[in-house]
């Protein structure tokens, strides 16, 4: 079952002439973030300029500290920037109170975590579901999205197990599900192979890159592992709050020597 994002289906690559002829699903614009004040302040981004084309997937890669997950924090209004702007859509979020935020986040982005973050009290469809509950959708037509996007990851038949009953890779596989249940524009992945063994990693990005290139869902991904990385149409790099170079995707030898060479 295919529950697109886009009815031309697959992702764009790295070609930038490509990304041009398709609308930003996310754009950010000298993006700054600083916490503290004075000598102890923390200068985690400095300037960041980045767009993500509509049916996209982009990798984010950098050392510890080079400020990737603040990045992804920031595209997904979960913090607000200390100068600069995102937007979505040519959407600001700097034009949005604190409701609309609210509601961007849950109907714009859809989020898949590194621990899963899974209700241990509901199954698996309830835990996709959760999303429009939490907005007061209780309808047939949302139940029946939720079921297949259940069966769209391979897990058709797990929806009425709890958390606990499902693998690390099935539990991810929910999440993503979760994740794309409100037709989102843009999924913002972070880590979401770090805390699973090799063959589900395996297959959770076979997952992703196919719901990309199939389905035309927008996907943002965070990692240090230059094997996922390598699954993204384009890995872009961050070293010291700054862009520190882009590569197309597609090659992990290529993305290793490209991180190597950050030092």
């Amino acid at each position: 079952m295919s529950l697109s994002r886009s009815p031309s289906g697959g992702g764009a690559k790295g070609n930038p002439t490509e990304r041009k002829r398709r609308p930003a699903a996310i754009r950010a614009r000298r993006l700054t973030k600083v916490y503290g004040e004075g000598e102890t302040a923390v200068h985690a981004l400095a300037g960041v300029d980045l767009e993500v084309a509509r049916g996209e997937m982009v990798a984010i890669m950098g050392p510890s500290g080079s400020g990737k997950s603040t990045l992804l924090h920031l595209m997904g209004a979960l913090d607000t920037p200390t100068k600069g702007t995102v937007s979505i859509a040519q959407r600001r979020f700097d034009s949005l109170g604190d409701t609309e935020l609210t509601l961007l986040r849950r109907e714009k982005i859809g989020f898949v975590f590194q621990f899963f973050n899974l209700l241990p009290a509901l199954s698996a469809e309830e835990n996709v579901l959760l999303p429009a509950l939490i907005s007061g959708r209780r309808d047939a037509a949302t139940r029946d999205r939720a079921h297949g996007l259940l069966e769209r990851v391979g897990l058709g038949e797990r929806a009425n197990h709890l958390p606990a009953e499902l693998s690390g890779g099935e539990q991810q596989r929910v999440s993503i599900a979760r994740a794309l249940l409100m037709n989102p524009e843009l999924v913002l992945a972070d880590e979401p192979t770090g805390n699973l063994d090799t063959t589900s990693s395996g297959e959770v990005l076979s997952l992703l890159r196919e719901l990309n290139r199939k389905d035309g869902h927008t996907i943002v991904l965070v990692t240090h592992d230059p094997d996922a990385a390598s699954k993204a149409g384009r890995v872009v790099f961050l070293r010291d709050g700054k862009i520190a170079g882009e590569i197309r995707g597609g090659s992990t030898k290529r993305v290793s020597e490209h991180f190597a060479a950050l030092g």
